[in-house]
């Protein structure tokens, strides 16, 4: 077993109770945590300090069973303002003058769903959520619950509960199904429901297609031509307009990322599938743009082995042909959507890959350009963002890149260009 040598921690400049910021989804945002009594209470700590990474200011409200699980401090440490565990003349659950943006409880036990569904308001909780609820009816607020009980407690009373509430507006968090129970999702796709609900930018409910990672192309049964992309910057992109409210599709290629389980997603395994799930996504329903991230393989093999090639049997002769380039599918077939295209070159100038990125912007609307030995291996990805009208932009590491897109992509929502009917 290795031995730890003692050493201080690296130095930081964060105080104590600061948070790393991820993004400025919530930034300004006021967000009311509500706790409830059930063992996920546990990790109410870890969810308020999510929402503070994308910028919230979180005050938690817990009740008096809720504090059997998490305590005060805990809490006020996590959130890094006083928590509120009974209601005082100062009406803590009206909100008054530091109305909050949204409520969110979680979790959400069946108790207080119920109560909630009844218009009980009996304690800290249900009298904050009952004043919420009339909020919610003028359209000043948002309300989530997340769901966490045993599959024996989903009943009848529960449904019909879940169901008055979703017609009232609140939204429901999908659990986590896990081991017969509901059980609180990671803070991940909690953060993201939060950011969705309270979202006023142009892209909120607006259908987008985004595609990432390697695409491959078959060569027989068994193996595959493709490219080292991880497909990591496609998913950052998807999540980064999901936030955003964005009716987000995914179409992911074989790459060594995961996207997040609460993006709506697909895996395209070949070039053809590849071309299906993008026709198919873009005829389905209007959307506002496409953002075309993947890498594409750009050659296959005149013809694909139907079993798998022997070593024993000597060299192998591939003859290889182009690919169909699916964007120019898309751009002949949508000739109004705003499409953001992506350009990678090995051994080219920057001059040349800004004159292609321009050509591309021109018909596109936007093209995201990089150059090989611009980006040494293990080091922030830098590329350049052209979009028609603008000078380039030089961004680096991936967040950049997805932060630029949705900004160029709400320019153009507000502008009321290139949405296909």
């Amino acid at each position: 077993m290795n031995r730890w040598n003692p050493t201080p921690p690296t130095p930081s400049s964060l105080g104590d109770h600061a948070v790393p910021v991820d993004g400025d989804h919530l930034l300004g945002k006021r967000i009311a945590l509500l706790v409830t009594g059930g063992i996920a209470a546990m990790k109410a700590p870890l969810i308020a300090r999510a929402l503070r990474r994308q910028g919230a200011a979180v005050t938690a409200f817990v009740s008096e069973e809720g504090l059997r699980y998490v305590t005060e401090e805990t809490l006020a440490w996590s959130t890094d303002r006083p928590v509120v565990t009974r209601l005082s003349p100062r009406a803590e659950h009206i909100s008054g003058r530091e109305q909050f943006n949204a409520y969110l409880v979680a979790p959400a036990t069946y108790n207080t769903i119920n109560k909630m569904a009844c218009g009980i308001a009996d304690g800290v909780i249900t009298a904050t959520l009952a004043s919420a609820l009339g909020l919610l009816e003028h359209g000043e607020c948002a309300i989530l619950v997340c769901p966490t009980m045993h599959g024996s407690m989903h009943t009848k009373i529960l449904t019909a509960s879940l169901d008055r509430l979703q017609a009232l507006g609140v939204t429901v968090v999908k659990p986590r199904d896990d081991y017969g129970k509901h059980n609180l999702p990671d803070e991940g796709p909690i953060v993201a429901a939060v950011a969705a609900a309270v979202s006023a930018s142009p892209l909120k409910g607006r259908a987008i297609l985004v595609t990432g990672g390697p695409v491959p192309t078959e060569l027989d049964a068994v193996r595959r031509i493709s490219s080292p992309f991880t497909g990591a910057l496609g998913c950052l992109i998807a999540q980064e307009l999901a936030m955003c409210g964005a009716e987000v599709t995914l179409v992911l290629g074989q790459g060594s990322v995961a996207p997040a389980p609460w993006l709506n997603s697909f895996t395209a395994e070949s070039v053809a599938e590849y071309r299906s799930l993008v026709m198919q996504t873009l005829h389905s329903k209007p959307c506002q743009a496409a953002v075309l991230s993947a890498a594409v393989a750009d050659f296959g093999p005149r013809s694909v082995g139907a079993e798998k090639t022997r070593t024993a049997d000597g060299p192998w002769h591939v003859e290889l042909v182009p690919t169909p380039k699916v964007i120019d599918e898309v751009r002949a077939s949508f000739p109004s959507l705003e499409i953001v295209g992506f350009k990678f070159e090995v051994n080219a100038s920057h001059e040349s890959v800004m004159q292609t990125a321009h050509a591309r912007a021109a018909r596109d609307g936007a093209c995201v350009a990089n150059r090989a030995e611009e980006n040494p291996r293990g080091s922030a990805q830098v590329a350049w963002f052209v979009a028609r009208g603008h000078e380039p932009l030089r961004l680096e590491g991936k967040p950049a890149i997805a932060r630029a897109i949705r900004s160029h992509l709400e320019q153009c929502a507000l502008t009321h260009r290139r949405t296909h009917p």
